[in-house]
């Protein structure tokens, strides 16, 4: 028969503990009580347990100090910290130290049992390795790789920074793949591509009669995450009315749907990206202080394909094998183009250079002359300092507005010709001149 799981409690609240202790006993769990940071330490050094719930003040100590300890172990034990209302300072340094997640007091019970059943899932996170999707043998890749694993183990919301097409939502599904939430949804949502009247009800759902043609009841996203992920990719696009509401949301863990009186209780873990820069953009007062440092804490950044170059030719052969299987190969020149362009598209860029390769190559073997990779393009705008020839430049600068509006919208040309504030002919014909596609 196997053996309950069992709970080490760390509060130096005998009432708290006592009502924690029944809600965990109901649910089938066995505990253990401690008091203090000395006798949390001595238990996890004798008892084996599945998860530790400990106060983040202590007489001898801070639940850092429990967290630090539960993480040395040979075999590791998630924690999970109880914080004051209201002191989010607590539950992010909690949350950077490795905890697994936070409540907040006083304490709900049906939060409770949700973040223990979430909790107790960690043992079982697959013993694949999921990670190794993003391929690269760089050193930046290996510590992308590393960071994704351990950032798998928590709850803590994550952002995401890197150029447009480094892989961002790459990264964000493969922490969730890895994490506790893999049996839930993954919602991925393009906040630049989602009207600003529109966004409160698609975040948030609404009833019926809400507004006209709101004919049934509607669920949002969050919603449709419930227990999983919310990926908020270009999440600095979002407007500060938005901003506000989501804001709200991260902190009661609560959405009302639009016209609804009554908020419902949402369980969802937050990973943002964006290839702007955040901190700049709160300097700028573009995007709520607040917001960011909910968003932001623990950061990821990807490395740009420049950064990496030497992962170009393995990326390229795998992307060649997506593209045509079996059927194409580089030779040793393209490959040395390859490495040396700048690609200010990153591996979005490169898959599209690699498809019309394969559709003028012959003998189903590309050259260099087949991928057309001219070196004035190839500059990367954080390295180029010369604005001569003017039309090289002018052409860099377009091409990387271009892109970036291309991967904002998914590769909707229609919407990215919007974004740039010009008609769908011109933005064809300017694809065409820059050979982006």
């Amino acid at each position: 028969m196997t053996p309950s799981p069992r709970i080490l409690l760390v509060d130096d609240e005998p009432d708290l503990l006592d009502l924690m202790e029944l809600t965990l006993v109901k649910m089938g769990l066995e505990t253990d009580r401690a008091a203090s940071v000395t006798e949390a330490r001595a238990r996890l050094a004798k008892t084996p347990y599945d998860l530790c719930l400990t106060d983040m003040r202590l007489p001898d100590g801070e639940g850092l100090d429990v967290i630090a300890c539960a993480s040395a172990l040979p075999q590791p034990v998630p924690v999970a910290v109880i914080t004051a209302y209201g002191n989010a300072g607590n539950a992010v340094a909690a949350l950077k130290a490795g905890a697994f997640d936070y409540l907040a007091k006083p304490v709900a019970l049906d939060q409770l049992r949700t973040l223990i059943k979430s909790a107790l899932k960690v043992p079982e996170m697959q013993t694949n390795d999921p990670a190794r999707q993003l391929i690269g043998r760089s050193g930046a890749m290996e510590d992308i790789r590393t960071r994704i694993a351990k950032l798998a183990r928590t709850q803590a919301p994550v952002h995401i920074a890197g150029e447009s097409g480094s892989g961002k939502e790459l990264a964000a599904r493969l922490v969730h793949q890895l994490g506790t939430r893999s049996d839930h949804p993954f919602v991925a949502v393009n906040c630049g591509a989602i009207p600003e009247t529109l966004m409160e009800s698609e975040f948030f759902g609404y009833r019926k009669g809400a507004f006209t043609g709101a004919d049934t009841d509607r669920d949002g996203f969050f919603q449709a995450a419930d227990g999983g992920t919310l990926f908020l990719d270009e999440v600095a696009d979002l407007p500060l009315s938005m901003q506000v509401k989501l804001l709200r949301v991260l902190q009661e863990k609560k959405v009302r749907k639009v016209g609804a009186t009554q908020e419902e209780p949402i369980d969802v873990r937050i990973i943002s990206a964006t290839h702007q820069n955040l901190a700049r953009l709160v300097e700028e007062g573009r995007f709520r202080q607040d917001l960011y440092y909910r968003l932001n804490v623990i950061d990821l950044c990807m490395p740009s394909l420049r950064e990496r170059a030497e992962d170009i030719p393995e990326i390229a052969r795998f992307l060649l094998e997506k593209l045509g299987p079996g059927h194409a190969r580089l030779d040793t020149e393209a490959e040395k183009a390859l490495r040396d362009y700048a690609f200010p598209g990153n591996v979005r860029e490169l898959e599209n250079t690699l498809e019309r390769a394969l559709a003028l190559c012959e003998n189903h073997l590309i050259t260099a002359a087949d991928l057309n990779l001219t070196p004035s393009v190839g500059i990367a705008p954080e390295t180029s300092g010369s604005k001569y020839p003017l039309q090289d430049y002018l052409d860099q600068q377009e091409r990387t507005a271009i892109l970036e509006a291309l991967e904002q919208t998914r590769f909707n040309k229609t919407a990215a010709a919007r974004v740039l504030g010009v008609t769908f002919r011109s933005l064809r014909y300017r694809l065409e001149r820059l050979g982006i596609e």
